[in-house]
């Protein structure tokens, strides 16, 4: 643990106590320890320093973000469900969050701010630092923004207008109103603007568990997507594909182990095996369970029966189980819940990136641009590898829009938010201002559904605690 005045620096002072005194555990994987160096000393040397920036690729704050920003969107979109009833759960499942609810407030929001504030006060450091290399210098300062970028961008998609951290001073951080949520899509733009300028195409390590610049080019896609600059999107996605890097694995069963040709970014586990599968740190383990059990997570029926009858993805990626005569639909992208008989590390990591994400980006982007055909060819391309027939090469805009959210929905489900970022997102085909997870959620659940509903509520402790937060419609 770090000294509680060099640990100040590091986590904003908005976030929750306990979250803030576990946050720093594990914090570096090689060289000295930060807890044994100052501050300044952390960023002395070439090897401190990537010894620093290491630690936000293992904080508790990271670690413990993977599996909610799968699961929480993937409970509030439909996708997924909890197998056994949780009152923290049930709110996401039925989309009825109160301003009180645990995991809003000690997961997304705390483990959030908690991974920010590392990755500003690894800013910070870098940039004061005049002892680094420059090609040392370049890489860690871009490994770090494209991090900031990634955690501005899973708060702003959650929360809407957040309070946005860029510094290490925790005394202003503390009282920070919420920021525009366009003003922070511009802060996530220009952050992977930068990484793609300070990093090179070479992974600093093996197997891809740190970030290179199409990693940053990756996101920035997305990132042009989800603000609407289609032209941006589809050249950013295009530099990804165009790269030689990366290929779109013919084997579904081989897409999410650590040496697959199509990650482009994934996060590192000591054991070799994915948090999605086991537990590690009590942390993980959701997507299995042992022998006769049934995980805590599994597909809804919905998402099951929404893919196409011949779809590989279905038959290779979700594995129906009848348990206690009810069949559960086992979520298997990822395959190993424990180390093989005689092996020392399994073979899956935590997949954040893949190159089949940028296909679609592209496919999106040149359908809103009117290129119908290049939009098909890039669809196609996801559609072959899953065994799928071609679409129509007469599809319409509109028709064209709805196959490649269809699309995205197979090819990206459990993963990340995905499906819930989509709908909310995209217009509706119904009403106008409204948004497709009016279309979609609110036809499945018009009890409990609200139009507000797409913007989680900020946690009721934070605002307590800092009365300048707002809160969002609706709560």
């Amino acid at each position: 643990m770090l000294r509680f005045t060099l640990h100040k620096k590091f986590i904003p002072a908005l976030l929750l106590t306990a979250v803030t005194l576990g946050a720093c555990k594990k914090l570096v994987e090689i060289g000295p320890p930060v807890n044994q160096v100052g501050l300044d000393q952390a960023f002395a040397s070439d090897a401190t320093a990537t010894s620093a920036v290491l630690g936000v690729y293992n904080s508790v704050g990271t670690r413990s973000l993977i599996l909610p920003m799968s699961q929480l969107p993937g409970l509030s979109a439909n996708e997924m469900m909890n197998s056994v009833s949780s009152a923290a759960y049930d709110e996401f499942s039925t989309n009825s969050l109160t301003i009180t609810n645990s995991l809003v407030t000690n997961t997304i929001w705390a483990y959030g701010y908690s991974a920010l504030g590392q990755a500003n006060a690894m800013l910070a450091g870098i940039t004061r630092s005049n002892a680094l290399s420059a090609g040392v210098k370049s890489q860690l300062l871009g490994e770090v923004k494209t991090w900031r970028a990634f955690l501005l961008f899973e708060l702003v998609n959650c929360f809407g207008d957040i309070p946005m951290p860029l510094t290490d001073d925790p005394i202003a951080n503390a009282t920070l109103p919420r920021t525009p949520a366009a003003d922070v899509w511009k802060q996530i733009i220009q952050d992977l603007s930068d990484a793609q300028g300070l990093l090179t195409d070479a992974y600093p390590t093996p197997l891809r568990a740190r970030v290179n610049r199409q990693t940053a080019n990756a996101l920035l896609a997305r990132a042009y997507l989800y603000t609407k600059d289609y032209a941006n999107a589809e050249t950013t996605a295009s530099l990804v594909m165009s790269s030689g890097l990366y290929t779109l694995n013919k084997d579904l069963n081989s897409v999410f182990t650590n040496s697959s040709n199509e990650i482009i970014w994934q996060l590192y586990t000591v054991n070799g095996l994915s948090i999605y599968m086991t537990n590690q740190d009590s942390q993980g383990g959701s997507y299995s369970a042992a022998a006769g059990a049934v995980p805590a997570m599994v597909l809804t029926d919905t998402l099951y029966n929404s893919l196409e009858d011949g779809d590989l993805r279905k038959a290779n990626w979700i594995t129906p189980t009848v348990l206690g005569g009810t069949s559960w639909k086992f979520i298997t992208k990822y395959k190993q819940r424990a180390l093989a008989a005689g092996a020392s590390i399994g073979t899956e990591y935590n997949v954040v990136l893949r190159l089949a994400e940028q296909y679609l980006i592209r496919a999106e982007a040149r359908a809103q641009r009117d290129n119908l055909t290049g939009a098909i060819a890039d669809v196609d391309s996801i559609r072959s590898r899953a065994g799928l027939p071609m679409l129509d090469n007469g599809l319409g805009k509109q028709a064209l829009l709805l196959a490649i959210e269809k699309e995205r929905k197979a090819e990206l489900f459990a993963e990340w938010g995905h499906r819930w970022f989509d709908l909310k997102r995209t217009a509706s085909i119904i009403t106008a201002g409204k948004t497709r997870a009016d279309d979609v959620i609110g036809g499945m659940r018009p009890a409990t559904w609200s139009s507000t509903d797409i913007l989680y509520p900020i946690p009721d402790a934070q605002r307590t605690a800092n009365p300048a937060l707002t809160q969002n419609p609706g709560y």
